[in-house]
C-alpha cells in the first residue's frame, strides 16, 4: 500500500518545484531533496557525467500513476528517473500519517472496510 518514489532532478530549485506541487495536491506525505549527488549515466550514446539532486517521496500505490503525471508535467529531463518501490514494512504510526497526510484511494476504502 505504502511506497517510496526516487526521482533525479538537476537543480535544487526544480526539485523544490516538484516537492511542493506534489505536496500541496497530496500526491505525498514527505519529500527528502538531497543535494550533491554526482550521476553517471549513458545518454545519447555517451556517458554522462552530472551534479544531480535526489528526491525520496513517500506516498501510496494509489497515487502512484497521480505522482508520476505531476512529476512530468513539472521534469525538464526528456526521460526523468522516477521509480517507485514498495514500502514492506515500517512503523505502523509514520505509515498511517502517510495515509492522513495524502488523497484518500480506493486502497483506503479497502482498508478500511476490511478493518470492521
Amino acid at each position: 500500500m505504502y511506497m517510496v518514489v526516487f526521482v533525479t532532478v538537476p537543480t535544487e530549485e526544480v526539485g523544490l518545484k516538484i516537492a511542493k506541487a506534489v505536496l500541496e495536491e497530496k500526491l505525498a506525505a514527505c519529500v527528502n531533496i538531497n543535494k550533491g549527488m554526482r550521476s553517471l549515466y549513458w545518454w545519447e550514446d555517451r556517458i554522462q557525467d552530472e551534479s544531480e539532486v535526489q528526491l525520496i517521496i513517500k506516498t501510496k500505490f494509489g497515487l502512484y500513476s497521480q505522482l508520476e503525471a505531476k512529476v512530468k508535467e513539472l521534469h525538464p529531463y526528456t526521460v526523468p528517473e522516477i521509480i517507485g518501490f514498495p514500502i514492506t514494512c515500517g512503523y505502523r504510526p509514520y505509515l498511517d500519517w502517510i495515509t492522513r497526510e495524502t488523497k484518500f484511494t480506493e486502497d483506503d476504502k479497502n482498508m478500511r472496510l476490511a478493518s470492521f
